[in-house]
């Protein structure tokens, strides 16, 4: 039977523990999860990859989930929001 990867990337904060369980619960016997914490250099490098720019996220058969997909601080946004200019 094939197995479905899923990979959970973590910096073990509350957030991504919810995301784990959260993951853990919804899994069926075709998941093979994966918890993977971040402050390991192949997790590093396997998360960059995959494009991971912030955690929890969650890779499934190698693809970030759409969910987890351009998220992190974007400069376009910060700016826009006033970040670097004078009020």
């Amino acid at each position: 039977m094939a197995k479905r990867k899923i990979e959970i990337f973590t910096a073990g904060c509350i957030c991504c523990d919810e995301t784990v369980q959260m993951v853990q619960n919804i899994a069926c016997p075709s998941c093979d999860v994966q918890v993977l914490e971040m402050q390991d250099a192949e997790v590093e490098r396997r998360a960059k990859e995959l494009g991971v720019r912030s955690v929890p996220a969650v890779a499934v058969n190698g693809v970030l989930a759409g969910c987890c997909a351009d998220r992190g601080p974007a400069e376009e946004a910060l700016r826009a929001a006033g970040v670097g200019q004078a009020i």
